[in-house]
Order: structure tokens, then C-alpha cells, then sequence
């Protein structure tokens, strides 16, 4: 008997513990929640006073020299000499490295004074942190230049189909454009859909690969031809079902496989990246790059990555664009700091420096052009102007446009491509 009551407590000790450790792991959590609810309930003031002195690790994509330069020099810069802020730039090669961080900081209870202050994010990279509750907000429409973000646009708050709640702020805009030489081909004879493509792939054999999946824009090239097999993107707005998915989705991998022969090196390799999509055609070797920039070439044909005769164009089918964002682990050690910097990326006069291939990278405008006003409209008129032939015409880009996948058909294309085409034989 005396044994079975020592049992009996020894498992009531178990269990106040497990009790006391979840309520303790809660309230945890929720601190680490309220060290940033003065920020959002307060005034800009109290934000920019708190950011003062702090350091941004900012966690991002870092495969881009022009893109990490821009962010080290200007964003850097300006940060350090206006607001007092160090930023920090975190190269990463995908952004699941920052999103496992995050969560792994969350599962071990540390809720507080996070490793990341920021992550450049979309798609379902978000729908993860936001699923698991890891994320900062809403704090978007809290920051002073939010006033120039169209935040009525279905794009702008539906981020692969999910919804945004303020929980990520807009930094910019993309588009997948094919990129072709002028010099080698003629507008006339350019594909202008996939069936079309097929025909001059199997026209042209060894002068058009693309880039593996899931490698963004490779991944990108698939989903469109998803939707053009498939009968087009407004039948994929719904929830993802697997036997839908795997019935349509066989159109595309009979495609790429029929394909495959036809490809640079017979499709027995695919470049791993856009940068190494990019060297091929510098050098000649296909017909045919991808870009995603909606500012255009411009800097890599100045950086010699492109030649001086490369033109983007799109499908007269479409293609995808989607804006691209910042967003606050829930964690974050420096949230004002983070508040600071999305403002600052939304101000249109970086925005603009950032779109322009001169000064930035090429990528599209975040901001709303109609809610521009004096300078500011008169800066945006000088970039449109300034575009020429390295670059589409942004209205053509927007009659063009097509809205992404939801996330969860993103890893079953990537995945489906791998098993049915890659390792087909």
C-alpha cells in the first residue's frame, strides 16, 4: 500500500510539473507577444525613440550582389545617419532557414530577445510562421508611409491566397518575364505561349532549358504551365485538393518530359539557379533566360551578366507576379528598430531608387503610383520614362499579370516535378 501511495504522488508531482512548466511556457509566450504592444497601440514618436540605437538582424535571400549592395549601402546608410538604427544584413539561401530558426526559438521557449529582427518574405514562408503564430502584429498599416500602399488590392493583401492581416508589410513587386536577344531572335518569330514554346523548342533542339525547381523561377515556369495545361489560373483560386492536383498536373509533366530531348544537354541536367540560366544564355549557349524584375535588365546588362541586345518580354497567356514583403518575428529583440525599417523601404523615393536599374536592381514599385502626389508623382513619371527597351511597359505587365498559386500547391509541383520529370528516364 505505502508503495502504491508514493506511486500516487510521484505522479502527482509529474503532473503540477508538466501543468506549471506549460502555464510558465504561456506565459512566456505572451510577454514575448506584449513586449511589443505599446509599439502598436502608441504613436510614431515612441517608435522612433525605442529604435533608436538598436541593431535590425534582418535575415534574407543574399544571391544577389546588386540586391546586397543596395540594401548594405543605401538602406544602411540612411538608416544609421537619420534614425541612429545598424542594420544588419543576414544572408541566407532560402528563407526557410530564418522561418526553422524562428521556430525552433519558439519551441524551445525563447520568446523573447529572438535572433531575428526581420525576414524578407512571401508565399509559404509566411503561411507557416503565420500558421504558428510566430509573427509580430499587425503592424503594416501602423507604419507613417503605409499611406501609399493600395491596401484595397487583393494582390497587396493576399499573399498566395492568404490573407495578410497586417502581419507583413509590402517591400516590392515581381513578374516573370522571359528575356530573349534581340540580335539572334526576332520579335515575330518569339514564342508566345507554351504550346507555341514547345513548337520552337522542338524547332531549336539544345537552345532552351530552364531552371530546376525549386529554384524560385524555375518553379514559377512550371506553375504557369500548370495553369495554361490545366485551362487557366481562375480554376486553381480554391483550396488545394491532391486528386484535382495529380489529375491536371500530369498534362504538365507529359510536357515537360515530351520536352525533354529537345532541351540544352537533352534534359539530362537543368541549371540549379537563375544565375546559372542567365550565364548560358550570356554565353550563347540557349536562346532564352528568365528574369523577375519588373524594372527591367537594365543592371545586368550593365554588369555584363546579360548581352547589350537582351529584351524581356511576357506570354500574351500571362504570367505571375506577386509582391514581395517584410514581416517581425513575434520574438523580435528589436521590433521598433524592424517598424523603421519596413517604413523606410516603403518611402517612395527609395522605393523608386530601388526600382530604377541605375540606382537599385529593377524590382517593381510596392507603392500605388495614383496616391502619388507634387515630387513624388514627378520622380515616378521620370522612372517610367527612363525605361526603354530593357524593360516591359508596366502597363503591359499589369494587363498581363496573373495571381500566384496558394502555398500548398507550391511543394506539390516542386515535388511532382522532381518524381515525374527529373527522375523520369
Amino acid at each position: 500500500m505505502r508503495n502504491i501511495r508514493y506511486v500516487q504522488v510521484i505522479l502527482l508531482v509529474c503532473i503540477i510539473s508538466l501543468i506549471t512548466a506549460a502555464c510558465s511556457g504561456k506565459d512566456s509566450t505572451d510577454k514575448g507577444k506584449a513586449a511589443g504592444v505599446s509599439l502598436l497601440s502608441g504613436n510614431w514618436d515612441q517608435v522612433l525613440a525605442e529604435a533608436k540605437g538598436q541593431t535590425v538582424n534582418w535575415y534574407m535571400w543574399g544571391g544577389s550582389d546588386a540586391i546586397n549592395e543596395f540594401v548594405d549601402q543605401k538602406y544602411g546608410t540612411l538608416l544609421k545617419d537619420q534614425y541612429g538604427i545598424t542594420l544588419r544584413r543576414v544572408p541566407i539561401s532560402d528563407t526557410a532557414e530564418a522561418v526553422n530558426k524562428v521556430l525552433n526559438e519558439k519551441q524551445a521557449g525563447k520568446n523573447q530577445d529572438g535572433s531575428v529582427d526581420l525576414i524578407w518574405i512571401n508565399g509559404e514562408n509566411f503561411a507557416t510562421l503565420k500558421q504558428a503564430e510566430a509573427l509580430f502584429g499587425p503592424f503594416a498599416t501602423k507604419l507613417p508611409n503605409a499611406k501609399y500602399v493600395d491596401y484595397n488590392n487583393p494582390a497587396v493583401v493576399k499573399d498566395f491566397g492568404l490573407d495578410t492581416e497586417g502581419y507583413e508589410s509590402v517591400w516590392g513587386s515581381a513578374q516573370f518575364q522571359f528575356v530573349y536577344d534581340a540580335k539572334r531572335i526576332k520579335p515575330s518569330d518569339l514564342p508566345r505561349n507554351y504550346k507555341e514554346l514547345k513548337l520552337w523548342v522542338e524547332k531549336h533542339p539544345g537552345r532552351f532549358t530552364y531552371n530546376a525547381p525549386p529554384d524560385f523561377t524555375g518553379t514559377r515556369f512550371v506553375k504557369q504551365l500548370f495553369y495554361e495545361s490545366s485551362g487557366g489560373y481562375q480554376n486553381w483560386s480554391k483550396p488545394f485538393v491532391q486528386q484535382e492536383f495529380d489529375t491536371e498536373a500530369s498534362k504538365v509533366w507529359d510536357y515537360l518530359n515530351e520536352l525533354k530531348l529537345s532541351l540544352w544537354r537533352k534534359g539530362e541536367t537543368y541549371p540549379k539557379t537563375i544565375a546559372e540560366l542567365m550565364a548560358l544564355f550570356n554565353n550563347n549557349e540557349v536562346d532564352f533566360a528568365f528574369t523577375q524584375d519588373v524594372g527591367g535588365i537594365a543592371t545586368d546588362i550593365g554588369k555584363g551578366k546579360l548581352p547589350n541586345t537582351a529584351r524581356p518580354y511576357v506570354f500574351d497567356t500571362g504570367t505571375i507576379g506577386d509582391y514581395h514583403y517584410v514581416a517581425i518575428p513575434y520574438n523580435a529583440a528589436h521590433k521598433a528598430a524592424a517598424m523603421v525599417v519596413a517604413d523606410v523601404i516603403l518611402n517612395p523615393k527609395t522605393q523608386f531608387e530601388k526600382a530604377d536599374p541605375a540606382s537599385g536592381w529593377g524590382d517593381g514599385i510596392g507603392i500605388d503610383p495614383s496616391k502619388l502626389e507634387g515630387e513624388h508623382k514627378k520622380l515616378y513619371d521620370e522612372l517610367k520614362a527612363t525605361s526603354g527597351e530593357t524593360a516591359v511597359p508596366a502597363d503591359v505587365l499589369l494587363k498581363h499579370k496573373l495571381p500566384d498559386l496558394q502555398a500548398a500547391y507550391t511543394p506539390a509541383l516542386e515535388e511532382g516535378w522532381k518524381n515525374h520529370v527529373l527522375f523520369q528516364k
